[in-house]
């Protein structure tokens, strides 16, 4: 690296000589983006974004289930609140150097020299909600006594700071800002903002290091050998409200820097985001998505910094094994590669043997849900070409759980309902046939549900209960890896 250049958001100082080298999480590959579209319905309020990256001559391969890494910055809105907060806005261009009292032990988290804006825009976590622990550290640094009284107190009474910080999902800068008597819904300026002079090394070693946002890849490498594709759901939700701090918009960083690729892919004029309050949900943050020293833009198009991880996430190599996946919502997204996966495989075998090569194929049985079949049905117009190309294998059962039929009693349908529909055809292809049994998606309530429904169905298939003979076979299948997931909190 040259004498008089600094790192202005680049990974690795070998990122500034633009030179080839293995792709992987220290060194992600520039992918220009070459399709980015809405899959919601244009009335829905909530947004999912399918996006296809190239990565055509990276040397980057991915398998179907892998997940891909996206290496977002964090929105300018709040990086600046942060670098109001600390005194350092007008220093954000000024170049430092951090090193390690003790290299042994710690090395510094990310590359230098850098400046005070690349620190805070690309190198650290800012949008992690303050820890009591770290609020500890600021109330020797306190600007006023009433700021001093009020940290001390997040930082020392739980429930206090479960009511404020916790509920309110509020970032270091955010908290710095309150306690100080800002409002957190108006643009952060000096002038609105009190500074805290805090030493940078508690800013450096005390908020994590940003990290790169992981999704299940959505396509098959034998459909798309140079194509990744994402299907991302925007995280957006309003906060809980408090005397103290009223309800305010939260933005997901990895899938609102998606949405912010996709409009500007598209050159899509939206609204962007200046301030926290900004109540309209069509609004958005704004990123600095044309990266360092313009390096994700070239002419029109944009390009998203990218690794791949492998996962274990396959299905088995034999098509004579039946599937069964359930995937409501996004969790469909690594089963629309396990489709494709099955389609080319299909269309290989078509051609050499005819559609009767197919006949000894398991079954693949794909769950999926969503709210409503006309707004946010995922990839509703493939599925049924991929039902035509194999040949009546592909069973698609599908629950909307915003509109009919509903249950005798009103309730909402869900793939787990759909399941027990299907308890005899899926008992038989688990314990006979040998299936392998998939799971994506929401890992809170949607997986516990859907193995409580397994064990039913296998308990009752076992002519015993769900709470033994259920819960042994399920079991087995974990044991014997026919059981997979791929689930979040």
């Amino acid at each position: 690296m040259f004498a008089d250049e600094h790192l202005t958001g680049e990974l690795s100082a070998r990122a500034l000589t633009r030179s080839k080298g293995i792709h992987d999480a220290k060194n992600p590959f520039p992918a220009p983006i070459t399709v980015a579209r809405e899959l919601f319905d244009v009335d829905s309020e909530r947004s999912c974004v399918h996006l296809e990256l190239n990565i055509e001559g990276s040397g980057i391969n991915y398998q179907h289930g892998d997940h891909v890494g996206v290496w977002p910055c964090n929105p300018d809105v709040e990086v600046d609140r942060l670098l109001c907060a600390l005194g350092l806005y007008d220093k954000k261009d000024t170049v430092i150097n951090v090193e390690s009292l003790d290299p042994a032990l710690a090395k510094v988290p990310f590359p230098v020299p850098t400046t005070y804006l690349t620190v805070l825009r690309h190198y650290v976590d800012v949008m992690a909600v303050a820890s009591r622990q770290f609020l500890g550290a600021f109330v020797k640094h306190a600007p006023t006594p009433a700021a001093e009284e009020w940290i001390k107190t997040l930082a020392t009474d739980k429930g206090e700071y479960a009511k404020v910080v916790t509920n309110g999902c509020l970032k270091l800068a955010e908290v710095l800002q309150l306690v100080t008597g800002a409002d957190l819904s108006v643009s952060p300026t000096k002038e609105n903002t009190t500074a805290w002079h805090v030493p940078f090394d508690l800013i450096v070693s005390s908020i994590p290091r940003l990290q790169p946002r992981y999704y299940s890849i959505s396509s098959s490498p034998k459909l798309y050998p140079n194509s990744i594709h994402i299907t991302c759901i925007i995280l957006k939700y309003e906060s809980a409200h408090h005397d103290k701090i009223p309800s305010r918009w939260v933005y997901g960083v990895g899938s609102n820097f998606l949405l912010n690729l996709k409009h500007a892919s598209n050159d899509d004029h939206v609204t962007l985001v200046t301030a926290a309050g900004a109540s309209a949900h069509k609004h958005i943050p704004q990123y600095s998505i044309e990266g360092p020293r313009g390096l994700y833009k070239a002419d029109s198009i944009y390009k998203s910094p990218v690794h791949v991880r492998r996962s274990t996430f396959r299905l088995p190599t034999n098509p004579k094994t039946p599937v069964i996946m359930i995937g409501p919502g996004t969790g469909v997204a690594p089963f629309r590669g396990f489709v494709q996966e099955r389609v080319a495989m299909a269309r290989r075998t078509i051609e050499k043997n005819g559609a009767e090569g197919l006949n000894d194929w398991g079954k693949i049985y794909l769950y999926f849900g969503c709210r409503n079949s006309k707004r946010d049905f995922l990839y509703k117009e493939e599925w049924p070409e991929y039902e035509k190309e194999l040949h009546g294998k592909f069973i698609m059962r599908n629950a909307f759980s915003r509109e009919p039929p509903f249950k005798p009693d009103g309730g909402k349908i869900y793939v787990q309902d759909l399941m027990w529909e299907d308890r005899t055809a899926l008992s038989e292809a688990i314990l006979t046939s040998k299936a392998y049994v998939y799971v994506c998606g929401d890992g809170k309530s949607m997986s516990k549900s859907v193995e409580d429904v397994l064990m039913r169905l296998l308990g009752e298939a076992k002519g015993g209960s769900a709470e033994k003979e259920g819960a042994a076979e399920l079991k087995l299948l974990k044991e014997r890896s026919r059981y997979l997931t791929d689930v979040w909190s």
